[in-house]
């Protein structure tokens, strides 16, 4: 009885422990919590003038200026993109997670769209952005993308509110 009980608090320890977050992951969560300003979109790797839609939802114009909350006890946020005669605007929800580094790569900010109501939207398709920098007044995001076959890496540059 003895052991069998020791067994099962072992398995149990390990499940509980597998299933957590690294504290790196958990410090840099909590660094996302809270509000930010989207203040610059640009691009590197490559020459020439970009017009984009980012994440399948607006011109990279009308991210600048955008608000962006995470919410860490929960893993919810939004944005919200002002609205003009370029850019829809209103508030774009999603659930966010913070994955951990595999091998030689960086951690990243892996986010998804769902609705007012935390139902995925996405059909479970979401983004991966590049952690470059993360402290508590700035933050830089890069992600990769080819342009006619070309690699470009598109920087997404916040200041906290």
């Amino acid at each position: 009885m003895i052991k069998r009980s020791l067994l099962l608090f072992t398995v149990m320890g390990f499940l509980f422990s597998s299933c957590s977050i690294s504290k790196s992951a958990r410090a840099q969560r909590n660094l996302f919590s809270g509000t930010w300003n989207l203040d610059n979109v640009y691009y590197e790797n490559n020459t020439g003038n970009f017009k984009s839609v980012i994440f399948n939802d607006a011109e990279d114009i009308c991210f600048e200026d955008s608000e962006w909350f995470f919410r860490d006890n929960n893993s919810t946020g939004r944005y919200t993109i002002a609205q003009s005669s370029l850019c829809q605007g209103g508030d774009r929800f999603f659930r966010w997670s913070v994955v951990e580094p595999q091998q030689s790569y960086q951690s990243q900010l892996q986010f998804k769209f769902i609705d007012d109501k935390r139902k995925d939207i996405s059909g479970g398709y979401g983004y991966r952005l590049n952690i470059v920098n993360l402290s508590e007044q700035s933050m830089t995001l890069k992600s990769n993308v080819s342009v006619d076959g070309t690699p470009v890496t598109v920087v997404y540059e916040f200041s906290k509110k």
